[in-house]
């Protein structure tokens, strides 16, 4: 514990390649801007919340009719939007971008400005919590994420820290609370985290990979290592859950994003349990609070997903939803699936069609519109409001 610490101690709060210089620079310059934003709009919600039922994609999840599905979008904060290309030149790094409050909470903010989802999502990442576990991180431009020591020895994962969010990540709470004032009951709050799997797969590789060798060399020749770092990491992301929903967060996703490169059967061994672990942990703590999972790439586990216990499994663009529901029997609610491409790609015209159809195909059960991924790199703003629009102005 003490090791911890000292390794908070030395690089807690964003990354050192962030100065203090020009942190405090830019805290004197929008602090006050952001903190006075957020407090009018905070009166007006709080005038209006009175009076006002919980948020549409809340009710959703919870099974309660609705005059139509809730819609947000994977990445809707981030690389499409001119606002957010306009930051990034004046704050080039991801890490001032993710763990900066007020410029957190900006970027958070500008799709919702713009668009108004039902869900307006933390924009941070998956990694963002492991240096609070002794685990050193950084994104290098053009490489992205980087881990400084991979870890792949039974001696490495013992160095490996139980996770404390509100000394480790200060700045996710911070954003989380501004955010929830910000939003009121207009929108549902969400937050993330990765799941053990995919977290490990970086860990073990050292950052991405096309062929995982290192993370499966461990797994099929000391899996006792593998299984260790699985289970410190499942226990960390139930505190860091956990910790986003007391400081607002209503709905949290966990993404499993390289968990399809198992087989099914390694699938089983090496990361449904541990998911299945951050389900019961958040539940027994938060029993209220929904849970999505998202799996790239996963549909030949699906019923594996849907046994996990979680809310709402969310389906990418290889799955049919109606094929979908009859696989699950509707035993949990879905969240999807609209081709990226098409709001990348597609006419309005073409847009509003699928944008109907997938509705249909989601009636009848717990359904929140979504993409089957993110929102691509070189969409229209223009498109992804009639995607919004479009969803919205439907009704049964």
């Amino acid at each position: 514990m003490m090791q911890c610490q000292q390794h908070l101690g030395a690089r807690r709060g964003v990354s050192s390649r962030v100065g203090a210089t020009q942190r405090a620079t830019l805290s004197s310059k929008r602090a006050t801007r952001v903190q006075s934003t957020v407090e009018t709009k905070n009166n007006k919600a709080n005038v209006s919340s009175v009076a006002t039922e919980e948020p549409l994609l809340l009710r959703a999840v919870r099974g309660e009719d609705v005059e139509r599905p809730p819609v947000w979008m994977m990445r809707q904060a981030g690389r499409y939007m001119k606002s957010y290309q306009d930051l990034c030149k004046k704050y080039p790094t991801f890490r001032e971008r993710s763990e900066i409050p007020e410029l957190s909470i900006e970027i958070s903010l500008q799709p919702w400005k713009v668009f108004r989802p039902d869900g307006v999502i933390l924009f941070s990442d998956i990694l963002t919590p492991l240096e609070g576990m002794n685990i050193n991180f950084d994104f290098i431009q053009g490489k992205g994420p980087v881990i400084e020591d991979p870890i792949r020895t039974m001696a490495q994962v013992e160095k490996v820290c139980k996770l404390d969010p509100a000394l480790a990540v200060p700045f996710v709470g911070q954003t989380l609370e501004a955010l929830s004032k910000e939003i009121g009951n207009e929108s549902t709050l969400l937050g993330f985290c990765g799941a053990p799997y995919t977290l490990a797969s970086y860990i073990v590789e050292g950052g991405s990979s096309k062929n995982y060798t290192n993370i499966k060399k461990l797994a099929f020749n000391q899996p006792e290592v593998l299984h260790a770092l699985l289970a410190k990491l499942a226990d960390g992301m139930i505190d860091y859950l956990c910790y986003q929903a007391e400081s607002g967060a209503q709905t949290v996703q966990i993404f499993d994003s390289w968990a399809s490169h198992l087989s099914p059967v390694d699938f089983e061994v090496f990361s449904l349990p541990y998911i299945k672990q951050i389900v019961s942990g958040v539940k027994a703590r938060q029993p209220d609070l929904p849970i999505i999972l998202y799996i790239s790439g996963g549909a030949g586990i699906l019923e594996r997903m849907a046994d996990t216990g979680v809310d709402i499994v969310s389906l990418d663009t290889s799955l049919d939803i109606t094929d979908a529901r009859r696989r699950i029997d509707d035993k949990c609610g879905i969240q999807g699936n609209i081709d990226p491409c098409l709001i990348l790609a597609g006419n309005k015209e073409a847009i509003t069609k699928r944008v109907h159809d997938t509705i249909e195909q989601g009636k009848g059960t717990k359904h929140i519109l979504n993409l089957g991924h993110g929102v691509l790199p070189g969409t229209s703003e223009e498109n992804v409001g009639h995607f919004f629009d479009t969803a919205k102005n439907f009704r049964w």
